[in-house]
């Protein structure tokens, strides 16, 4: 089902104005879903999550400092593929893989907030902008916290308020994926809409190497973070949590900070973290089928 969303997508491009609008919802939704088979007990911050976020901003700094001095506009597009907090939607993908839905769910809230604090500083160096620090941190903030503490919140009230509904939502997890199906018809749509509006002839080579540095360090992020959750026990938790990105805030502030042509890294990002994704359910799903 994925490959042909992800098909679907590339196909009907041209349409995807019409329904991108549905994709925070569709998200929200895929959250509470996903956070009602969540126990808030099990929320605790440890040394996994300071691990990867320390490890997530060394392979930025790295990466941007190894590329600057080729090409500055693609060493801001790797940076900021790689800079930008834990997407939304990785619990969902987490909970789908069996990983550690709680240790990812800390995660995500601890990367997200770290970024929305520390970002407008590092932008500032990084890229061009005239925002101001507190613009900066109010604009970033409104993007990601509605998304990350929304569903968490509702599922939370849901569960004390309404516990028989709760317990039906509960026991309906493959809900999610079927919205994420559908979440991922419209974004990969969008990306490929994205790419073809805002190609220009004399940016070919840039945007190319744009899109192979973005698979680079997708594919060195879910590697690394699979075997820093290996040794605590949770290789899926890890490669989520540093290799699905916020895609949709990273082009955003690829185009408010940076040189705008750096967004095609965010926007191929989108592809291949979803490629990967869907490489993974996949597998898991078939090697759940093969066990006796």
């Amino acid at each position: 089902m994925l490959p042909i969303a992800m098909l679907g997508g590339i196909l009907f491009y041209p349409w995807m104005g019409y329904v991108q609008f549905l994709s925070p919802y569709l998200i929200f939704a895929m959250l509470f879903i996903t956070y009602c088979k969540l126990d808030f007990r099990h929320i605790a911050l440890g040394r996994f999550q300071w691990v990867l976020l320390v490890v997530q901003m060394l392979i930025a700094a790295v990466a941007y400092l190894s590329v600057v001095w080729i090409n500055h506009t693609v060493a801001e597009g790797v940076f900021i593929c790689v800079f930008i907090p834990t997407a939304t939607a990785a619990p969902v993908i987490c909970a789908m893989l069996g990983g550690s839905l709680p240790k990812l769910a800390t995660y995500s809230l601890l990367c997200n907030v770290f970024v929305a604090i520390v970002g407008p500083f590092v932008l500032a160096l990084v890229g061009d902008t005239e925002y101001s620090f507190w613009q900066s941190f109010v604009m970033i903030f409104k993007m990601v916290m509605p998304l990350l503490l929304g569903p968490l919140l509702a599922s939370f009230l849901l569960r004390h308020v309404m516990p028989r509904f709760h317990e039906t939502v509960k026991s309906h997890q493959s809900i999610s994926f079927y919205l994420w199906a559908v979440s991922l018809f419209i974004i990969v749509g969008g990306c490929v809409s994205f790419i073809i509006n805002n190609y220009k002839a004399e940016h070919l080579w840039t945007m190319i190497w744009l899109a192979i540095g973005a698979l680079a360090v997708c594919l060195v992020q879910f590697k690394t973070g699979r075997i820093i959750g290996r040794r605590f026990g949770d290789p899926v938790s890890g490669g989520q949590g540093m290799g699905q990105k916020n895609t949709v805030l990273a082009v955003w502030i690829a185009l408010a900070y940076m040189n705008p042509v750096a967004s095609i890294a965010p926007a191929s990002y989108i592809a291949w973290q979803n490629i990967i994704n869907s490489w993974q359910i996949m597998r898991h799903k078939s090697s759940a089928e093969s066990e006796p």
